[in-house]
């Protein structure tokens, strides 16, 4: 059976008879092991995001990003519960799912999910709900108000990230089509690409970009918050077995290649072009390989990973340049050209390395109904930009509404040159 028939995420989870188990028998091992998992992904939110993103911003702004990412922790979890996992993954039609998992009504300690518990399976998709929308906040870093994105992410949640989560791994309609996406190089990274890009252009650039220097507060906040992202990526990705078996092992080492590849192109290009290699450069490349690897993890070998982590490298260090430079658009944090242009390359790649006739840089097979490498690639192209189309029009219209309903989404002239820990939460990340 080909690999897209062992990944839960791409048939919609139907796959409830893989791995030596029937459907109605615990896997003991699969549950320890996406326990575990579930625990990485939220700990790249709480505390790796919100360590990466605090030390980027200035001084004044710290504790707004880290205050604005554990809010988002919680109020994904719980409209989660209330909604979203059902969206997502009840059964419905092949664009949204319906409301029978609603509050999780038909779920129980024994429900299983495969071979593990539902309510397993519910926690670990809820730390990708958590840290999709935690990352669109780099697009409006340091100038957004408080209340706005709150209410942003709640209903970009719902209306974004769970209907998408459906197409594409819970058995709708870009499931049905055979997308590869193993771990959310669509339903993840494009979807929080595209619309910190949409919220940059909308809240506008921060006070003084272009003209001064908006440098990093604390680069050894950054780095260590990188770290846990590399760390917390092994159950992202390997989790997304939703096993404890060759395929989570192959996740985690072709994602471990790729970030090791893309933080060192992104030093080496540095390093050609101004003559040092920057900390915060060799981290960012190392995303960059991460995000790019993400959707084709559980279908590309080692080597289609090396050149995954290559290309991911140079290609978002260069969309990184001319997005800020050239366009002059002020995605704080970078989130769209290194994760939206990530997450667009390693989707369009995982169509191309997943096949078994590249010699070394070999994968394991294109989807069920796709037959050549332009088959599958065609449908990774389809995949993207119907990701991307949904997410830039719905995205535009919340920010639209959420300006009407707070006021406009950003705080005075005043309050950004005091610093949003002061204007916003009467607190100061360092005491003098």
């Amino acid at each position: 059976m080909k690999k897209f028939m062992q990944s839960a995420w791409s048939i919609g989870l139907l796959s409830l008879i893989s791995f030596g188990t029937s459907a109605d028998e615990l896997n003991g091992a699969n549950t320890a092991w996406i326990l575990s998992s579930s625990a990485l992904v939220l700990f790249m939110t709480l505390p790796g995001l919100a360590l990466f993103y605090g030390g980027l911003v200035r001084s004044k702004n710290v504790l707004s990003i880290l205050m604005q990412c554990f809010a988002i922790a919680g109020i994904a979890s719980v409209l989660w519960f209330i909604v979203g996992y059902s969206i997502a993954f009840d059964e419905g039609n092949g664009f949204m799912g319906g409301f029978g998992k609603a509050m999780l009504a038909s779920v129980t300690k024994d429900s299983l999910s495969g071979d593990i518990p539902e309510s397993l399976f519910m926690l670990f998709q809820m730390t990708f709900a958590v840290i999709t929308p935690a990352l669109i906040i780099g697009g409006f870093a340091e100038r957004m108000k408080f209340s706005a994105v709150l209410i942003f992410s709640a209903l970009w949640l719902l209306v974004v990230y769970a209907p998408i989560t459906h197409w594409v791994w819970g058995g709708g309609w870009l499931a049905e089509m055979g997308l590869y996406d193993f771990a959310g190089g669509t339903v993840v990274h494009i979807t929080a690409g595209v619309a910190a890009l949409i919220a940059a252009v909308m809240v506008g650039p921060r006070k003084g970009f272009g003209t001064t220097a908006i440098i990093p507060h604390n680069m050894t906040m950054t780095v260590t918050g990188a770290g846990m992202l590399w760390v917390g990526w092994y159950g992202f990705n390997g989790g997304s077995a939703l096993a404890a078996n060759g395929d989570a092992s192959m996740a985690i080492l072709v994602t471990h290649i790729s970030a090791s590849m893309g933080a060192m192109t992104w030093a080496a290009i540095e390093w050609a072009k101004f003559g040092k290699p920057s900390a915060l450069g060799i981290v960012t490349g190392m995303v960059a390989g991460l995000g790019t690897i993400t959707p084709a993890s559980g279908f590309v070998g080692p080597g289609g990973a090396l050149v995954i982590g290559l290309l991911g490298g140079v290609i978002c260090f260069y969309a990184t340049v001319y997005i800020k430079q050239k366009l002059k658009i002020d995605d704080s944090l970078d989130v769209f050209p290194v994760h939206g242009v990530g997450g667009i390359l390693g989707t369009l790649l995982a169509g191309v390395f997943s096949s078994t006739e590249l010699g070394v840089f070999s994968g394991y097979g294109f989807a069920d109904g796709n037959e050549t490498m332009a088959d599958q690639f065609g449908v990774q192209v389809i995949g993207v930009l119907s990701t991307f189309a949904y997410t830039a029009v719905v995205s535009f219209i919340l920010f639209k509404v959420v300006s009407v309903m707070v006021g406009g989404l950003r705080v005075d002239e005043e309050q950004e040159v005091t610093g949003l820990d002061i204007s916003e939460h009467e607190e100061t990340g360092y005491s003098l």
